[in-house]
This record gives C-alpha cells, sequence and structure tokens, in this order.
C-alpha cells in the first residue's frame, strides 16, 4: 500500500478535508506529530517492524530524540524515570508480543509510583486480529489491570483524539500510565485530520473552607505529624511545604522512597518511612494525635504492613490531602478529606497562619533528634569485611551537589542508601516504590539524558544489576555519564533474609557466582574500577566522575552484614 495513496480515504472525506487544507498523512505522521504537539522532546524504545511507519516519521522530526534501549523493559523503566522527573508523560515504544511482556514491567511501576507514562505497542494487522497471529496479544485485556487506561486505535484519524485523551489521562487525577495499541496497518494508512491541541491537566485546590478546617486541627493538636508523599511535586510546591512546616514548626516523615519532597538536613525532618524503618519514628506515628497526609496514599510499606496505622479507622485524628477523589476514604478514612494537587495543597498550606503559641515543640524537637542518631554514620564492626557502606554515603553526602540525582532498584543494599544519604532537592531520587529490581541503570541513563550537566549516581546490587546491564551499551551510546555503584555481596539479599529468618541454614536459590562486574563494564567501554574497602572509594569515585565516560564501581561487601540491623551468623 502507498503510503500516499489518497484513493484510500473515502470520496467524501477525501472532499471535505481538502476543503480544510489537510493534507494527507500516515498513521504514523499523524502520532508523530501529536506528541510533538503534546511537547514530547525524547521516547525511549527497541524497535520493531510492528510501527516501523512510526519510526519512520521520527526520522523526519529530529525534535524528538529516538534512544534505543537494549531491552524492552529497560526502555520502560526509562520512560518512567523520565516522567518521575518531568511529571509529563514518559514515552516508550515497543513491538507487539514479547516487547510488550518485556516493558510491562515498566507500567506496573508507573501504575504503583503514580507517574505519568505512556506506553504505544505495535499490534498486528487488523484483518488478521483475533486468530493468534504471529505475536498477537490482546493488550488492552492484557494492561487494563496494569494501566489506568489501555486501548487500540483502529482508525488513524481517531490518533489526535485518542492521545490527546492518553496525555490528559496520565496526567490528571493520580498519575499513571496508559497503553496504546497500533494496528501496523493502521500506522501505514493514509488519512486527513486535523491535529489536537495540548492537553491540560485539572488541578483541584482546597476551598477556603478546607483550609479553616484544616487550621483549625491543626492548632488544636498537641503531637501533629505531616506525612508527605506522592508523584508530581515541584520546586515551588516542595518550597511551599518547607515554610509552612517551618512556620508551624511541625514534625515531617516522608512516605516510602518520597525522602527527596523534604531537605533531610532540616532539623524538622522525622525521617524515612520505608522499610528499615527507625523504630522510634514508627512508635512516634503511633503516639500522634494527628496525622497530617499530604499527597500519599498511605500504603503498605509507609504504613509498616498497615500496623502503625491500621485502616479502615485510626485512633489519630486524619487530615488526608490527594490529587485524586477516589484514593480518599478508599482504604483510610480521613475525618478531613480534600482533593487537590501537591502543587495547590502547599500554596494553601502556606498561607495559613499559625497559632501565636505553638505547643508542640518539645515534641518536633525530638523527632529530629531521633532521626540525627538514626542515620549518624556508626563505627565499622572489626567482625566486618569488605566495603562499610555507611562511610560510602557519609562521603557522598559531603562530595555530591544537591541536585544530583540518585537512583536505585529493589535490594537490601537500597536501605543504606535510604537511612544514610540526605536527599535535599526534589525529582533527585529515583527509586521504584513497586519494588521492581533492575530499575536504577535505566532510570539513571534517563536522568542523565534530561539533565545533562547533573551527577547522576546508580546505586544497584548484583543480583538487581544483573537484570539490565546490557544498558551500559545505551549510556556509551547515547553519552549519558553515569556512575554505577554495584554493591556486590554475592546473593539475593533481600530474599537471603527472609530464607535465614524462616528457614536457618537452608539456603537455595539465593546465592549468586561473584562477578567481575569491571571487566563487563570495559567490555563496554565505560570506566571500571574493583574498591575493598571504604578508604578506597573517595578516590575511586573522583576518578569514575572525572573519567568522561559511564562509570562503574564494584564495592566488595561482607555478605554477613545483610542490612544495617541484620547480620547473618554465618555463609
Amino acid at each position: 500500500m502507498e503510503k500516499n495513496n489518497v484513493a484510500q480515504l473515502v470520496a467524501p472525506e477525501v472532499g471535505a478535508a481538502f476543503a480544510k487544507g489537510l493534507s494527507a498523512r500516515t498513521g504514523g505522521q499523524v502520532l508523530v506529530s501529536a506528541l510533538l504537539l503534546q511537547g514530547v522532546e525524547r521516547v525511549f524504545c527497541v524497535p520493531g517492524e510492528s510501527y516501523l511507519d512510526v519510526l519512520d516519521a521520527l526520522y523526519d522530526r529530529n525534535e524528538i530524540q529516538v534512544v534505543v534501549a537494549k531491552h524492552e523493559g529497560a526502555a520502560a523503566n526509562m520512560a518512567e524515570a523520565d516522567g518521575k522527573l518531568t511529571g509529563r508523560p514518559g514515552i516508550c515504544m515497543v513491538t507487539r508480543g514479547p516487547g510488550a511482556t518485556h516493558a510491562s514491567v515498566g507500567v506496573h511501576i508507573a501504575f504503583q509510583d503514580s507517574t505519568p507514562m505512556i506506553l504505544f505497542v505495535g499490534q498486528v494487522a487488523r484483518g488478521v486480529r483475533g486468530r493468534e497471529a504471529f505475536q498477537e496479544v490482546d493488550f488492552a485485556s492484557m494492561f487494563t489491570p496494569l494501566a489506568k487506561w489501555a486501548t487500540e486505535i483502529s482508525d488513524p484519524s481517531r490518533i489526535p483524539e485518542v492521545v490527546a485523551r492518553a496525555f490528559q489521562c496520565a496526567t490528571s487525577g493520580r498519575p499513571g500510565p496508559v497503553v496504546i495499541s497500533l494496528p501496523e496497518d493502521m500506522l501505514e494508512q493514509v488519512c486527513m485530520v486535523s491535529d489536537s491541541a495540548p492537553c491540560m491537566s485539572v488541578k483541584p485546590a482546597p476551598s477556603p473552607g478546607d483550609a479553616a478546617a484544616i487550621r483549625e486541627a491543626l492548632a488544636s493538636a498537641c503531637r501533629p505529624m505531616i506525612i508527605v508523599g506522592g508523584s508530581n511535586w515541584s520546586a515551588q510546591a516542595c518550597a511551599d511545604l518547607a515554610t509552612f512546616v517551618r512556620d508551624w514548626n511541625l514534625p515531617v516523615a516522608c512516605s516510602f522512597r518520597r525522602q527527596d519532597l523534604f531537605d533531610n538536613r532540616d532539623p524538622r525532618y522525622a525521617g524515612h518511612l520505608s522499610l528499615g524503618v527507625n523504630t522510634k519514628l514508627a512508635q512516634r506515628i503511633t503516639q500522634a494525635d494527628l496525622i497530617f497526609a499530604i499527597g500519599t496514599r498511605l500504603g503498605d510499606i509507609t504504613t509498616n504492613g498497615y500496623t502503625t496505622l491500621v485502616p479502615p479507622r485510626i485512633p489519630q485524628r486524619l487530615i488526608h490531602l490527594h490529587t485524586d477523589s477516589t484514593e480518599l476514604g478508599r482504604v483510610f478514612q480521613p475525618d478531613i478529606a480534600v482533593q487537590c494537587t501537591p502543587a495547590t495543597a502547599a500554596q494553601t498550606l502556606r498561607s495559613l497562619e499559625p497559632p501565636i503559641n505553638l505547643t508542640w515543640g518539645r515534641w518536633t524537637e525530638d523527632a529530629g533528634r531521633d532521626l540525627a542518631e538514626f542515620s549518624a554514620t556508626p563505627r565499622q564492626d572489626p567482625l566486618h569485611t569488605g566495603v562499610f557502606m555507611p562511610q560510602v554515603m557519609a562521603h557522598l553526602n559531603s562530595v555530591l551537589p544537591d541536585d544530583a540525582v540518585i537512583t536505585n532498584g529493589a535490594g537490601n543494599y537500597a536501605v543504606w542508601v535510604h537511612r544514610f544519604y540526605k536527599y535535599r532537592q526534589p525529582r533527585t531520587e529515583l527509586a521504584p516504590i513497586c519494588g521492581a529490581m533492575g530499575y536504577g541503570l535505566p532510570a539513571a541513563i534517563a536522568a542523565k539524558l534530561r539533565y545533562p550537566s547533573r551527577s547522576v549516581v546508580c546505586f544497584a546490587g548484583d543480583g538487581c544489576f544483573l537484570m539490565y546491564p546490557q544498558e551500559l551499551a545505551t549510556a556509551m551510546q547515547f553519552n549519558a555519564h553515569v556512575i554505577v555503584i554495584v554493591v556486590n555481596n554475592g546473593m539475593y539479599g533481600t530474599i537471603r533474609m527472609h530464607q535465614e529468618k524462616r528457614f536457618p541454614g537452608r539456603v537455595v536459590g539465593t546465592q549468586i557466582q561473584i562477578h567481575d562486574f569491571v571487566m563487563l563494564a570495559q567490555s563496554f567501554g565505560a570506566h571500571g574500577e574493583l574498591v575493598e574497602t571504604a578508604d578506597a572509594f573517595p578516590a575511586a569515585f573522583e576518578r569514575a566522575s572525572k573519567c568522561g565516560r559511564p562509570a562503574l564501581i564494584e564495592l566488595r561487601t561482607d555478605p554477613l552484614q545483610i542490612t544495617p540491623q541484620l547480620r547473618l551468623e554465618s555463609m
């Protein structure tokens, strides 16, 4: 079928289109135009024959950078990370069947992390749908449980409409992923259709009555606790939040992997509600008489398995502010519930006049002191061998600029990062709330492409890194000079921890053979170094920072020191 064969169009449609001054375009060209109108600057993909017409259209539009990953899961992780960084949908394109199933991990991350993202999936031709054609999957059915919306475009003239709705859906309410299936013959079909306008997200805000009720509830509290979380916090929203917290002298805890929403150096910062939570912070949550949840869903990890806060009704008064009305009262029944975005929430809170006499000064001071003790660099146990992680984190706290981006995937190694690193600015923490392994390196690449002048450091365990090690090739190809720190203890540490608790001494399936990660990095052309003591880390990190290419530092750590709190008895 010729791409410019206007005869494919029904005659009345042709006449109407020409009367409006429209030109004939393929579905692929219409799609790329729609992405440009929505402000897309970059797409992450693994190429596939099912959407060649989109790739061909991208050839003519150099305003959009095409970043080719080496695995669809990594491409989807990159798009999700880009959505976290910008607040706009990260864009991923993959082919049908295996491509889509590989990319599903990124959709799952985007859904649980409330990240705007759009995944475009090439599909078999419309004429063979339903026959289990080569690599055919019903993607609308497959992705419906994982996405905010999953659909297929069967008519190229509806591409502008569907794409506009996808951007609206991905960014409105609780942000999340949208999946769009694209039959390959639809993408090569010629049509005449006008482009849509850029979407505008809905931004609900607290009413004056809401603000008055919040102020009254806060002013009458004795032991208030702020829990801040959720996605799409701008720098201004975080600054407004900080002003409100300072004026009211409130203690602030951040929900799981949202530590970058509040400066961790602030004396009012009470800590991170995460895996390996400070027991004093957990106790303080239960002792509070008012919980003020801003942006967060108060999920499983944040509530320590729904134990510090037990749904549906907690003994404390609960104020819950969230961008999606369906989240309010979904798990916890609030006393005050307000649908609003982080930006409108923080702006309103900043304007609230605090009482003349605040009664919880000691409460806030003690919360900050508890955190200072918990996050202080301890002395290394003489029984420990290898790199002492708190010392590594202390060095990074001293040398990394405030806008450095830290990424990680899943694993016990991340507990060291979350406990000892001090985040200072919003959108500097890229970590999957859903607990997906392998996220750190793809996310770091996306961050470095988005902000080339900023320091980007990826942490990964040995098992986590081995999910997508080939993306070092992507970093090399696109000059993403990230620094990857591989914490190597020769095991799947989190699973080994649970295994030792339930079946002590019965180790199966959790060991990883020690690999030469330095040689692997060098094989891609990246800089690589092995570090076996914490004292050697500063010099190695400086060399990695100045090498002018992607770099990997392998840290050999004590396999017995599985978390800051837990040491195994033996291997």
